[in-house]
Formats: structure tokens, C-alpha cells, sequence
């Protein structure tokens, strides 16, 4: 594997087509692929396997630690500790992220491996409300903190581990199985519980039960940490950081980040809003909208979106591979506009009552949401410079999901309640799908280009002979950002010429 060296401490790696030689262009070695993209989906895995545990297990979480008799009071206290999680992870990414650009992607996601392991497995060996009063909802929030802090550097790091280590042809295709891990997650969670339910009484269950899938957690934490630590540093990173060392004064720091990346973060925000409110307002609201507004039986609405995620992660492969044939945009801005066109029909389907009906809805919004799993791991590690990628990413994503995304389930549900109307979530949704064309048209088409900021990356030297044969662009941007006049001035040593601006 070769390791280009970086030009640019605030921007990364650049050469004209003119400049570039066989040895700049990243041969990447594909088992080494492979074991990063399994790492890295691991984690997210996690993730949303403690995401599910805990939405299908709040009633009894309810019961064990919060004192009232009220079943109401004591599900709304399990889902608020549940939703304070959300309240940290920007402070996650905040602090996670600059470790990332500054120390390495994978020595990061290990470590938040350990904390998200950690605050999980800790949730099985808290004692209840009868054993130790107030102490018990404390340590569940504390638990629940460390969770959410851990993830607010998890998905900005993985997508950029596993963006940074692929090769520019095969990025969407890689970066997919990332939100399989989403999908696998979720259902091994919500399966683990049900199977739980079913083989125990609600007496076992109250008792021990509920803190087997907590305790799961161990074990898993453990793998995912021996397959992280195992990994190398990715070459995108590699190439930045050796030339970077040597010149500490000029790292970009969080104040040149948001001078100079503003734009980016903005579009950022604005994709993973789409992408984040499709995803929480079908994979968490829809049950509660079943059960609570059309009055269908709780198992029934669990199982549907359980159905749905299944058919929903090989799509994900296939809408991966679609992304780097056919391009970020289309699968974007066509899924977005699939919204604004099914989401009505959709939530009409829902309301029949009838099962296939409901299942042919509910899929059609998976379908949409299919399109954003599938492209947005490789589209949004891709708007920002090697330098500042993992912190941009993080605190990009982590605000736009905490302000966006998990509000979604709790605003949507008291607009319907206010309004009395059904369609709610449609309207909803389409006014997101809204917000995600406008901010993708402004966004560059990335499928089969470099990352901004990193050397072309191919997977035999035959590519990377081809590649210098070619006109295909090395940069995504036809210009680097002209760096502010109160930047201190260049030291005097040799300085590598960028791209010429045009």
C-alpha cells in the first residue's frame, strides 16, 4: 500500500494530474478493506442493538427503576433517561471527533467501543428501586450519558473509517454495510427481547430477565474491540498525518474548522436531516402510530417494521452498489422526491387496516429510507477534507440527529395529537424530503472520485496505471478553498503545488 504524503495542513493531500506519479495513488488492500468495514458496521451494530433493547424493553424497565404506580408516568420517566442520551452526543462528536483528525480514526473508535460496551453492560448489573431507592434511575442515567456520549463519536468515525480505507470505485458499496449493521442491530435487539418475553413469565422477566440483552453487551463489546484494535490506520489519515507531524503550528484546529468548512457542515446538517427523520419516523414513531392513533395491536406493529427492516438490509447492498454506478445525487434527490410523492399514499395505505396493505406502506417508505442508508455513508464523509473530516462529521451529525432526528418520534406524536390528523407524518416527512433536495442540489457528485483531501485510491496497480491514462478527476473540487488573509504566514520551506484555480 503506498503512502502518499499531504501537501496542505489544512486541506490534505492535492496534486494537478500533471504532478501525480504511480507511487501517489493509494493501492488498497482488500482484506484489510474488509476487516475495517466489519469493524466499524460492528459498532454501529451495537449501537442500535442497545437502541432496540431498550425502546422494546421501557415498560419493564419502568416497573424496576422508577418508584411511581402509575404505568404511564414510569414508561414517559424510562423514555425521557432513554431520550437524555441524545442531549450528549453532540458534546460526543464535539470532543471524539478533533482525537480523531488529530491522533487516528481506529484508536478512537475503540475507545468508543469500550464506552459504549461499558455503559451497556452496566445497565444489566444495576441494582433495582427496591434494593437502592434513588441511586437506581442515577446510575441508569449515568449509563445512559456515557451510551450517548460514547455514540456522539461513533457513526462520524466509522463512516469515516470505512470511506477513508475503500477505494474511490467501490465507496457507496462499502459504506452501505455500515447501515446493514444499523438494520442487523436493531432487529437482533428487538428479537433478543421478544424471544425474551416469550420463554419468561412476566415475574422472570421483571426479576432477571431484562438484564440478559444489557448483558450481551459484554462479550460483543470485547469482539468489536480485539477487531478494532487489529486494524491499521487508514491510508487517507497515513497520508495526511506523517507530512502534518512535522509541522504541528499549522494542524487545523475547531476554530478553522468552522471558518473554513462552514458551507460544508450546513449541507451536513441538511442531509442528515432527511436521512434521520425518514429513519426515526419509520423505524421508532411507526410503531407507537400503529398501536396508538389507528388502534392496532402492539405485536402487530412491532412485527410489520421488524418485516420491513428485513427486506430492507440486502436493498441496502443493492442501493449501495446502485450509489457508485448511478451517483449520490440521483439516489438522493430521487428518494427525497419519492417522499414528496408516496408519503401521502403511504400513510393512506397504513390507516386501511388491512395487513398487507399496511406492510406495502410501510414498505414504501423503507424503500426511501433504503436510498439514504445506502448513499449517505459514503456522501457525507466525502463533503469535508481529510484533515478536519472525523470532527466535521461528528458535530455535523450528532446536532443534526439530536435536533432533527430524535425529536422526530416526540414532535410528531403531539402535532397529532393537536391536529387530530392521521396524515401528519406524511406532511411531516415531506417537508424534510423538501429540505433534502435543495440542500443536494448544492452538492458536488462524489461516486468514483477521490475524498477531498486524499490521494486516488484503486485496488490493483493496473487500476492506478489506467487511472494516470485517464481524465478522471483527482479532486472533487475544481478549486481548494483560498485560505484567509490573517492565516500566520507560510515558514519558509518547500511548498508542493496545488491544483491550479480556476
Amino acid at each position: 500500500m503506498h503512502d502518499p504524503v499531504a501537501q496542505d495542513a489544512q486541506f490534505g493531500w492535492f496534486k494537478s494530474r500533471r504532478e501525480m506519479a504511480i507511487d501517489d495513488i493509494t493501492l488498497v488492500d482488500r482484506s484489510l478493506l474488509n476487516r475495517a468495514v466489519g469493524a466499524a458496521a460492528l459498532g454501529n451494530a451495537m449501537e442500535w442493538f442497545d437502541f432496540g433493547v431498550y425502546g422494546y424493553i421501557a415498560v419493564t424497565l419502568g416497573h424496576v427503576f422508577f418508584p411511581s404506580g402509575n404505568p404511564t408516568v414510569q414508561l414517559i420517566a424510562t423514555l425521557a433517561t432513554f431520550a437524555a442520551a441524545f442531549l450528549v452526543r453532540p458534546l460526543g462528536g464535539l470532543v471524539f471527533g478533533p482525537l480523531g483528525d488529530r491522533y487516528g480514526r481506529h484508536k478512537i473508535l475503540a475507545l468508543t467501543m469500550v464506552m459504549m460496551a461499558v455503559g451497556t453492560f452496566a445497565i444489566g448489573l444495576i441494582p433495582s428501586y427496591e434494593r437502592i431507592g434513588i441511586a437506581a434511575p442515577i446510575l441508569l442515567l449515568v449509563a445512559r450519558l456515557i451510551q450517548g456520549f460514547s455514540t456522539g463519536g461513533e457513526y462520524g468515525g466509522a463512516a469515516t473509517f470505512i470511506a477513508e480505507y475503500s477505494t474511490d470505485q467501490k465507496r457507496g458499496l462499502m459504506g452501505s454495510w455500515l447501515e446493514f449493521g444499523t438494520l442487523g442491530g436493531y432487529i437482533a435487539g428487538a428479537g433478543t427481547v421478544t424471544a425474551l418475553q416469550m420463554s419468561l413469565s412476566d415475574a422472570e422477566m421483571l426479576a432477571w430477565g431484562w438484564r440478559v440483552p444489557f448483558l450481551i453487551a459484554g462479550p460483543l463489546g470485547l469482539l468489536g474491540l480485539y477487531m478494532r484494535l487489529k486494524l491499521e490506520e487508514t491510508p487517507a489519515f497515513q497520508a495526511y498525518s506523517e507530512q502534518v507531524d512535522a509541522r504541528e503550528a499549522d494542524r487545523p484546529g475547531l476554530s478553522d474548522m468552522f471558518r473554513l468548512h462552514w458551507p460544508q457542515l450546513l449541507k451536513c446538517v441538511g442531509l442528515v436531516l432527511v436521512f434521520n427523520v425518514t429513519d426515526y419516523m419509520l423505524l421508532t414513531y411507526m410503531p407507537n402510530y400503529l398501536t396508538v392513533t389507528m388502534g392496532y395491536a402492539e405485536s402487530k406493529g412491532l412485527l410489520l417494521i421488524i418485516l420491513v427492516m428485513l427486506v430492507m438490509m440486502p436493498l441496502n447492498i443493492i442501493g449501495g452498489l446502485f450509489s457508485d454506478r448511478l451517483g449520490r445525487r440521483p439516489m438522493i434527490i430521487g428518494a427525497c422526491a419519492a417522499l414528496m410523492v408516496l408519503a401521502i399514499p403511504s400513510l393512506l395505505l397504513i390507516g386501511t387496516g388491512n395487513d398487507w396493505l399496511i406492510f406495502l406502506g410501510l414498505m414504501l417508505l423503507g424503500v426511501a429510507l433504503v436510498c439514504f442508508t445506502s448513499s449517505m455513508p459514503s456522501t457525507l464523509p466525502a463533503l469535508f477534507y481529510t484533515p478536519v473530516r472525523y470532527s466535521a462529521l461528528s458535530i455535523a451529525f450528532n446536532l443534526s440527529v439530536s435536533l432533527f432526528g430524535g425529536t422526530t418520534p416526540l414532535i410528531t406524536a403531539w402535532l397529532v395529537s393537536r391536529t387530530g390528523d392521521p396524515l401528519v407524518p406524511a406532511y411531516y416527512l415531506m417537508g424534510a424530503a423538501a429540505i433534502g433536495i435543495l440542500t443536494m442540489l448544492t452538492v458536488r457528485e462524489t461516486a468514483g472520485l477521490p475524498l477531498r483531501g486524499s490521494p486516488p485510491a484503486v485496488e490493483s496497480k493496473a487500476e492506478a496505471v489506467a487511472l494516470l491514462k485517464s481524465d478522471v478527476p483527482v479532486t472533487v473540487d475544481e478549486t481548494i478553498p483560498a485560505i484567509p488573509q490573517a492565516q500566520p504566514e507560510p515558514k519558509a520551506e518547500p511548498v508542493l503545488l496545488r491544483p491550479a484555480l480556476t
